[in-house]
């Protein structure tokens, strides 16, 4: 039977802790397991751009997803391929949960692996965490690794 393991990477100590985990249960699942990494360059509707911004709006957005490729998502492939672990990786630009949840049910994933995010403040209790989001929407279960 095979296993398909969505990873949240983002290049941070919690994206490195959940690549981890996901690369210990790919061990223990076998050769059959294959692991989907995902960055997500995150879009807020709640942040107020100019003309300027807007204009050249859709070629940074490109050069956020271009930098994530190379400096997350390219390393961490070389790096599993390495030890053997079948991967593949890509870099969406949204709502994070909800890419998250999307690719879990394009792949028929069996779970998403993401890390528990450590930011407090006002914004995080008005608006929830990512990672409360995901588990509370999620279509696949989801292990959150702290």
């Amino acid at each position: 039977m095979s296993a398909k393991l969505i990873v949240g990477v983002d290049g941070s100590d919690a994206g490195q802790r959940a690549l981890a985990y996901a690369k210990r249960l790919a061990g223990l699942i076998g050769e059959e397991c294959s692991l989907e990494l995902v960055c997500v360059v995150e879009w807020s509707p709640y942040t107020f751009q100019t003309a300027e911004e807007n204009a050249t709006r859709k070629k940074h957005r490109q050069e956020e997803k271009n930098n994530a490729d190379e400096r997350v998502i390219q390393p961490a492939l070389k790096a599993l391929a390495k030890e053997g672990i079948q991967a593949e990786g890509q870099v969406l630009h949204g709502k994070v949960a909800s890419i998250l949840n999307n690719i879990a049910v394009e792949k028929n994933a069996d779970q998403i692996i993401v890390a528990r995010s450590t930011e407090q403040g006002l914004s995080s209790r008005v608006f929830g965490s990512v990672t409360a989001n995901l588990v509370m929407t999620a279509s696949v279960p989801v292990t959150v690794v702290s």
